[in-house]
């Protein structure tokens, strides 16, 4: 076995190859660029080698700087994680030549598999059907429009070298397809340092499923069942489970069957995920095949108890597997929820900053008797920076029965406690109360069809609501009691905490009367004489609040506000007032404060650079016009005109650096 392994990555997969190789008493080595100086994964390895600037193009993939990290080292092998080098036939060429081992398949298998444009080619020679599109070099826009044409619209335009949803774009007609396939050509080229492109039929209403495959040196290859990653946004997943609930067990071994017969045909070794796109009748055709680990390897860790990293470097070492397709099962459920860098309120667009806090659940065993599990590369008081990939953390749970791990899932999601960025936790937590997913009737159509217009926080049911309510008056209670008890003494005579308050929230007012006891508080509701039983340990100050109301657990996210709180449960935000009757009597008469008009302004709705300006002043613009683009964390994002209007000053150009929220360009 080896003595030491480089990470030739960052973040949380470099973490989660430490964890492993730790457990199996390896010593690691990290890289890592001037950004990440301080990051965990640098912290957790045994040894730590600079590799240059932050630009990944100037670091993470360039081969000569990982080269001189395994000399100065004295590493055996390397470990690619996902992304970056991870399926670059010249890398694990480079590391053969050195005589150092590639955690993964041999460059034969990678050259024939990990080029998204030969794979097909090879399914297509060996008779797996694969969707219609053009396999060909494509040089330019001009003949993307046309094979575009030909193919018929929508079409995906793809980066050849890619993944993660970087160089990935939908286009519905010819406009779409020609800057479709600039901003794929010119993301591709900064995130793999490979700008080729090609263009598929998109299938509309698919299900996206894969099979994990792990193949040794010795002919041994089994599938490890699969994951369902229909909950797509921009072709990145968001949520991924483990089984899938569409699949039939007849189905589901065809599909690894025929997985397996693909990685054997190439020779394929280590772990590697053939990805299909599924329809309604359970015809499932041949996608992909990832010559590498998959972020998503959590949920089927989860359902196998097969450690993938693990089993990775022993196959690396030679060893041979050391179990067979009949001793693989399904053992319950599993979700994962990657946490985003993304502002959820903002369409979704990147954000940077310092993690002010930064606080997930408790891992291992819970109440529940389901499994929670954080994969993260972040702690709190890091920063996210704008040169990588958003996503910070995957927070997976387990269950025996789907249901189960859905709520474990919902718990965990109110439990996380992330501030000083955008994230995208509240609507993780929306899409596991959605009632479309939790039947499982799911496409990668899901986000695109239940929130056509973007994103806007949750509105919470009355009966969730009647809870939050029944909470925070219990919640209160416990804080006035508190703030006589420091504040306010008038002779021997302790101030009177009443018993009668109205609880304001989302456009509803409840009349409640609380009535504690030293076990917790019984809330009554004035209107309909319903009483709900409040317990908790919940002391004044604290950001998070367990609670149990009427026996089911409930836990909110806390923050202060005048004469309330801030709450933040199943993606909803709130502000709770909290008033005497009189109180809340004198409220109804304050005028309400109206928000600046922005309407004649382009904002940037995330910091980043600006890559081009496509009008100039005095341009009239048409609804749905490109105005400018902006690129961060790797994806370039393409400003357009929400109306008709006049261009009548732009205050930026392109190469400048914009703050969230920045004066693009103004309208007449």
């Amino acid at each position: 076995m080896f003595k030491k392994i480089l990470i030739a990555n960052r973040g949380e997969i470099a973490c989660r190859v430490i964890k492993s190789a730790r457990k199996m008493g390896i010593q690691t080595v990290a890289v890592y660029s001037d950004a990440d100086a301080q990051a965990l994964h640098v912290k957790m390895a045994d040894e730590a080698v600079h590799i240059g600037p932050p630009p990944a193009n100037q670091s993470y993939i360039v081969i000569d700087k990982i080269m001189d990290a395994i000399r100065q080292t004295g590493a055996e092998a390397v470990h690619p994680g996902y992304g970056f080098l991870s399926e670059r036939m010249d890398f694990a060429a480079a590391l053969e030549k050195e005589g150092v081992v590639f955690v993964g398949p041999p460059s034969p298998a990678i050259e024939a598999m990990g080029d998204k444009i030969t794979s097909k080619k090879l399914a297509q020679e060996a008779g797996v059907n694969t969707v219609p599109g053009y396999m060909g070099l494509i040089a330019d826009a001009d003949e993307a429009v046309k094979i575009s044409d030909q193919i018929g619209y929508p079409v995906m335009i793809k980066a050849s070298a890619g993944g993660g949803g970087k160089g990935m774009r939908i286009a519905w007609n010819a406009q779409e397809a020609r800057e479709g396939f600039e901003s794929s050509k010119n993301e591709a080229a900064n995130s793999f340092g490979d700008d080729r492109i090609f263009i598929e039929k998109f299938v509309t209403q698919p299900r996206h499923i894969e099979i994990q495959v792990l193949a040794d040196k010795h002919g041994n290859c089994v599938y490890l069942h699969e994951r369902e990653c229909s909950i797509q946004r921009r072709n990145q997943k968001v949520i991924e489970e483990a089984p899938s609930p569409f699949l039939d067990p007849e189905t589901r071994k065809a599909m690894g069957e025929q997985a397996c017969a693909l990685a054997k045909a190439v020779g394929y070794t280590s772990a590697g995920t053939v990805e299909f796109i599924v329809d309604g009748d359970r015809n499932f055709y041949f996608l992909e095949m990832n010559t590498r680990l998959q972020v998503e390897h959590p949920v089927t860790e989860l359902i196998t108890g097969i450690d993938l990293v693990e089993q990775m470097i022993r196959v690396a070492a030679g060893e041979p597997l050391p179990f067979t397709q009949e001793d693989i099962t399904i053992n319950g459920w599993a979700m994962e929820s990657r946490l985003y860098a993304e502002d959820p309120y903002r369409n979704f667009l990147p954000s940077i900053g310092r993690l002010t806090k930064y606080k997930p659940p408790v891992e291992g065993p819970t109440a529940g008797e389901g499994l929670v599990r954080n994969d993260t590369g972040v702690y709190e008081g890091g920063e996210i920076s704008m040169f990588y990939d958003p996503m910070i953390a995957k927070l997976c749970t387990w269950g025996e029965t789907r249901e189960a791990a859905i709520e474990e899932m919902r718990l965990a999601l109110d439990t996380f406690e992330v501030e000083g960025i955008g994230h995208n936790l509240p609507f993780c937590a929306a899409v596991m109360d959605h009632p479309r997913f939790v039947s499982g009737n799911i496409t990668t159509a899901f986000i695109a069809e239940e929130y056509p217009e973007g994103f806007h926080g949750v509105t919470l049911g009355i009966s969730m609501l009647r809870r939050v309510a029944a909470a925070t008056a219990a919640m209160h209670r416990v804080a006035e009691i508190r703030r006589t008890k420091i504040s306010g003494t008038l002779g021997n005579h302790e101030r009177r905490v009443g018993d009668k308050w109205m609880v304001c929230l989302q456009g509803e007012c409840f009349p409640v009367t609380v009535a504690a006891d030293k076990n917790g508080s019984s809330v009554t509701f004035d209107d309909d004489g319903a009483c709900l039983r409040v317990e908790s340990d919940w002391t004044p100050g604290q950001s998070l609040a367990k609670l149990s109301v009427d026996g089911t657990p409930l836990v909110l996210k806390v923050g202060k506000i005048p004469m309330g709180f801030r709450i933040r449960v199943r993606g909803a935000d709130l502000k709770v007032w909290l008033q005497t009757p009189r109180q809340h009597e004198l409220a109804q008469l304050m005028p309400e404060k109206l928000p600046p008009d922005t309407s004649k302004m382009l904002l940037c709705p995330m910091p980043g650079l600006v890559v081009k300006i496509a009008v100039e002043e005095g341009d009239e613009v048409q609804e749905g016009q490109a105005l400018a683009t902006v690129e961060a964390m790797k994806m370039e994002n393409i400003l357009r005109a929400e109306r008709k209007g006049v261009v009548s000053k732009i205050n930026c150009a392109a190469g400048d650096s914009l703050k969230v929220d920045d004066v693009i360009m103004e309208f007449e």
